[in-house]
């Protein structure tokens, strides 16, 4: 067995470095929760390099004593515990003793101080946690703690860090939820020589969230404040129409302590059941507080995580304190542009139906009298069939132009005369028309008729016995044998409805497209298109967002997006790829960076995966849609040849029901 001896000073000093000092952003949240117990109204956070060539903290805070700068930086040294008692109730964000010396000994620190009415200051450099001598400094009240080269004398977590900008992202949030957390304390965030954040420090939680969160956030909140069972519960949620597309904007504080907590994003959830889109997530900024005899905060090492001695009692006061907030509001009013997202960019509606159906002689006829050309100044219009209504077996071709409404005639009302086909056209049984306001062009559908499918005589399509054997202006379609499965119809806007022999399936339409569109993605089949966007627009999100985005800015231009950094907590796309709406471009954006946040941002291959399954999602047929009969024809017809199974999330495409399983439904079986 090998020898067991007592590590040297100095390495354990590493060691513990390693558990408190993971980044840059770890160094300025334990220096400014320093400043903060030391009772500062005005902190100054300034980095140079991501944090890693510099980070200065300067407070105004009580400041330090000369004899007390050599103590500071012992290991567990603190004036804010005494006894094993004092553990029970934590009411300051630092307590362990453990951050100065953590910091001193993987970086170059010099402190600067200076008690409130002393004439005089002190200053003490220290190098890989050896401090130098304590000499007399003039310096103004408080105390400016300067960093530079972190993590020099351990060259091997180097390779752990990030680009500069992801790593100042980090550091950016880190000050932004702290100035969320004490608005009566004035932030101000200088990133290599530029000022990227200053809150004015007027102890309005609103102002500080419009210094960090911006106005479009801002502008949609409702302001919540309320108390049960102890539980006093305040700050703002956001309108449930302006849902966000990810948890991202949901930030929680416990007694003033940033905390990450499932129970308080259900309970937030819970009151926003049955308002919201599917798919959104309130956003919201929450202080809790709970008696500090009642929470453990020394449940983790990075202390952003509690545990509740009552948790029942903190969720139901949580909930009903934001579904009355909620309620009084009014649930969903006024419809306001999403935030990140200009005014002029409302939520996307459900997508136009841009399918219009009429014979091919009355689409010839309207060419002919130049109605698509008057057309193209109509508005689009979506337009859902009757439920009595058959599309007689023909499927549609799309077009974007649509022709002006008919003419009312006299004695009619808003009836429409009916439009008739020259004799070649009437040779079959004409199938009824839309009752709608618009022609539209139907082009046979390439299915054998009834009379085939039932053994009998093959009945010729009128539209083929043209001479030639081709109707004019259409290519003669190739004949095709009938298909061993029937498309019956479809229900909810979402669910296929097809039988197979003996067999009945249900397609998720909207799973199957984006598994379309994500092989054909990652297949590399055919190159992706990029739409330039008129107007470039700004899109704010959370710091490590941004910073996930802009780490694989490669990857993103390969697909068909073009952004670039716009100020602290922005970008500037100026084109995506053209599968996805312009109204989408924020709603995408933040999706894609929770996922290269989360799970991405270190693997290429799943960074890719994660760009891929976000274009996808966002490309493909939504549920609710009105979709024609020939999309849902084909995607029948990829799930049925077993293309396609799962959707790129895992979910299951399309569900069997037997006849047997059907029979037993209705005890027949």
């Amino acid at each position: 067995m090998a020898e067991i001896r007592q590590l040297d000073s100095h390495v354990a000093d590493l060691i513990a470095a390693g558990e408190v000092v993971e980044r840059p952003a770890s160094v300025v949240k334990e220096l400014v929760e320093n400043a903060i117990d030391a009772g500062a109204s005005q902190i100054t956070v300034e980095i140079q390099g991501g944090g890693m060539a510099l980070i200065r903290v300067a407070d105004n805070g009580g400041g330090m004593a000369a004899g007390q700068l050599p103590t500071a930086f012992l290991r567990h040294a603190t004036s804010k515990l005494r006894t094993a008692a004092d553990l029970a109730a934590i009411g300051t964000l630092g307590f362990r003793g453990e951050a100065l010396a953590a910091i001193a000994a993987v970086a170059r620190v010099d402190v600067f101080t200076r008690e409130r009415g002393a004439l005089e200051g002190a200053s003490l450099s220290l190098e890989g946690g050896v401090p130098g001598r304590v000499e007399p400094a003039g310096c103004p009240e408080g105390t400016t703690m300067v960093v530079r080269d972190l993590f020099f004398n351990t060259p091997a977590r180097m390779k752990f860090m990030k680009k500069d900008t992801a790593e100042a992202s980090a550091v950016a949030g880190v000050v932004q939820h702290l100035a969320l957390s004490n608005p009566h304390i004035s932030f101000r965030f200088l990133k290599d020589g530029a000022e990227a954040l200053h809150t004015p420090g007027d102890n309005r939680l609103d102002s500080a969230v419009y210094a960090v969160c911006g106005r479009d956030f801002a502008l949609g909140l409702v302001p919540v404040e309320g108390s049960g069972e102890g539980v006093g519960v305040s700050g703002f949620v956001t309108r449930p129409e302006n849902g966000r597309g990810t948890r991202g904007m949901q930030v929680f504080f416990v007694n003033g302590r940033l905390v990450k907590s499932q129970l308080l994003t259900a309970a937030v959830e819970e009151a926003y059941k049955n308002q919201l889109l599917k798919g959104k997530f309130p956003g919201c900024v929450l202080h809790l507080t709970v008696p500090v005899d009642q929470v453990d905060v020394n449940v983790h090492p990075a202390k952003t995580v509690v545990k509740f001695v009552h948790e029942r009692q903190v969720f139901s006061a949580v909930h009903h304190v934001v579904l009355d907030a909620l309620e009084r509001q009014g649930g969903a009013a006024a419809q306001t542009a999403p935030p990140g997202q200009p005014a002029r960019q409302q939520r996307m509606a459900p997508r136009p139906d841009f399918y219009r159906q009429m014979d091919a002689a009355a689409f010839r006829g309207a060419a002919g009298k130049g109605e698509r050309g008057a057309a193209a100044q109509a508005p689009f219009v979506t337009r859902v069939p009757p439920a009595d209504t058959e599309l007689g077996g023909r499927a549609t071709v799309r077009d974007v132009f649509q022709p002006p409404r008919p003419v009312p005639q006299s004695g009619r009302g808003q009836a429409e005369r009916p439009l008739t086909a020259p004799p070649a056209v009437q040779a079959g049984p004409q199938p009824a028309l839309f009752p709608a306001e618009k022609a539209e062009t139907v082009f046979p559908r390439r299915e054998a008729p009834p009379a085939a499918e039932a053994g009998g005589p093959r009945q010729e399509d009128p539209l083929r016995q043209a001479p030639g054997g081709e109707t004019p202006g259409q290519t003669a379609m190739t004949e095709e044998r009938p298909a061993p499965w029937r498309l019956a119809g479809e229900v909810l806007r979402t669910y296929i409805i097809a039988e197979d022999g003996e067999n009945v399936w249900l397609i998720d339409k909207h799973a199957a497209h984006e598994r379309i569109n994500f092989d054909r993605l990652k297949a590399g089949l055919e190159p992706v298109v990029s739409q330039a966007l008129l107007t470039p627009e700004a899109v704010r999100l959370p710091p490590e967002d941004l910073a996930a985005l802009l780490e694989r800015r490669e990857l993103l231009e390969e697909f068909g997006f073009q952004v670039e950094e716009f100020g602290p907590d922005s970008l500037l796309v100026r084109a995506i790829p053209a599968d996805i709406d312009a109204v989408q471009t924020w709603e995408t954006l933040e999706m894609l960076a929770e996922k290269l946040r989360l799970g991405g941002a270190a693997d290429p291959s799943a960074a890719r995966d994660a760009v891929l399954h976000t274009m996808a999602c966002k490309a493909a047929i939504k549920g609710g849609w009105v979709s024609d009969r020939a999309e849902l024809q084909a995607l029948v017809e990829k799930v049925q040849s077993g293309a396609v199974r799962y959707c790129p999330h895992g979910r299951p495409v399309a569900v069997k029901l037997t006849r047997y399983e059907l029979e037993k439904m209705f005890k027949r079986a």
